[in-house]
């Protein structure tokens, strides 16, 4: 069974951090690409951020510099610290995973439940 379980979610005021943390497990970990994509309403879904099998990094340029995505192979979990948090950022995050190469929120090949993130002004 393959499972992508988020946490690390919550609420924060501007300027704050979270850490987001997925834990993967039923499928090759070390194969996939990984990565978090979020969606608000009324937003369309954003890529944020990925991290491939050699460790090549992508970043949405609207968390540059504020984000940083890693991965721990034994732990079979990828985070996403996220610093200056602003309310634009408020959004459901949701950890994915894909075995060729994640380049939008679509067409991948599997994804969490989301955990929330609200950033009040």
């Amino acid at each position: 069974e393959v499972q992508l379980v988020e946490s690390g979610g919550g609420s924060v005021q501007a300027g704050g951090s979270l850490r987001l943390s997925c834990t993967a497990s039923g499928f090759t970990f070390d194969d996939f690409d990984m990565g978090w994509y979020r969606q608000a309403p009324g937003n369309e879904c954003e890529l944020v951020s990925t991290i491939s099998s050699d460790g090549s990094t992508y970043y949405a340029d609207s968390v540059k510099g504020r984000f940083a995505i890693s991965q721990d192979n034994a732990k079979n979990t990828v985070y996403l610290q996220m610093n200056s948090l602003s309310p634009e950022d408020t959004a459901v995050y949701y950890c994915a995973a894909d075995s060729t190469e994640i380049i939008s929120c679509y067409g991948l090949d599997y994804w969490g439940k989301g955990t929330l993130v609200t950033i009040s002004s």
